[in-house]
C-alpha cells in the first residue's frame, strides 16, 4: 500500500474513533456486538462466543482486517461519514487454532459440561484430583475432574474406588475442536437473527 493510502486509512480510523466517542454517549450501542468469523466463515469460538464490541469491529473494517458479512439496521456517523454497524464480520487472514486448549478451570468446566462428575450437580463447582496428590496424582487433564463442593469433601483424599464414588465420565485431554463442540450446547442469552446462518447450536436459536 502506498504511503498516501496508509495516511488516508489512518485518518479514517481516527475519524471512526472520534465518531465512536461522540455517538456512544447518546445511543445505546453496546448491545450491537459483531460476531467474528474466521476466514473460513466459522466462528472463532462458540463458548465464549467470539464477539467484538461495535467500536472494535468498525476500526477493523477501516484497517481492512475484516470483511462485513451482515449489518444491523442501526448506523453510526460522523459529520462526513456514515456506516451501518456490522453484525457479522469475517477475518481476511485465517487464524489457525492450536490443537489443544490451555489447562484452565474454565476449560475444565466446559469439558465436563459445567456439572459435577460424581453426582451431576451444576452447583458450587470446584475441581478434584481423581487420584489424590498424596497418592502421586498429577494436576493434569487426565487426573482432574469437575466436582461440586459436597462431593469433593465427601471424597476427600481417597480414590473414587475407595470412596465408592464412580466418575460419570472418565477425564480426558480434549482437543480445541472437542471443546468448541461442547460449547455449542451453551448459547448466550441473546443471539441476533443475522448470526443464524453462521452458528450451529445444539439448541434452537431465538429471534
Amino acid at each position: 500500500m502506498l504511503k498516501a493510502e496508509l495516511i488516508e486509512r489512518a485518518a479514517q480510523a481516527r475519524s471512526a474513533g472520534q465518531m465512536v466517542h461522540s455517538v456512544a454517549s447518546t445511543r445505546h450501542l453496546d448491545n450491537c456486538p459483531a460476531l467474528v468469523l474466521n476466514a473460513d466463515y466459522t466462528p472463532l469460538s462458540y463458548y465464549p462466543l467470539s464477539l467484538w464490541p461495535w467500536q472494535t469491529a468498525i476500526k477493523a473494517v477501516f484497517l481492512e482486517r475484516v470483511d462485513i458479512v451482515a449489518s444491523y439496521e442501526r448506523a453510526v456517523h460522523s459529520p462526513n461519514w456514515q456506516m451501518q454497524l456490522p453484525s457479522v464480520i469475517a477475518l481476511r487472514q485465517f487464524v489457525k487454532p492450536s490443537e489443544f486448549p490451555a489447562f484452565t478451570r474454565f476449560n475444565l468446566f466446559l469439558r465436563d459440561r459445567f456439572s459435577c462428575q460424581y453426582c451431576g450437580s451444576p452447583q458450587n463447582l470446584t475441581f478434584d484430583h481423581v487420584i489424590p496428590r498424596r497418592l502421586g496424582g498429577r494436576t493434569s487433564w487426565e487426573n482432574v475432574a469437575t466436582a461440586c463442593a459436597p462431593c469433593n469433601m465427601k471424597k476427600g483424599g481417597r480414590t473414587p474406588k475407595q470412596a465408592k464414588m464412580p466418575l460419570l465420565v472418565e477425564p480426558i485431554r480434549p482437543t480445541n475442536w472437542q471443546l468448541q463442540e461442547r460449547g455449542r450446547g451453551f448459547p448466550p442469552g441473546h443471539l441476533h437473527e443475522s448470526w443464524r446462518d453462521w452458528l450451529y447450536w445444539d439448541v434452537e436459536l431465538e429471534a
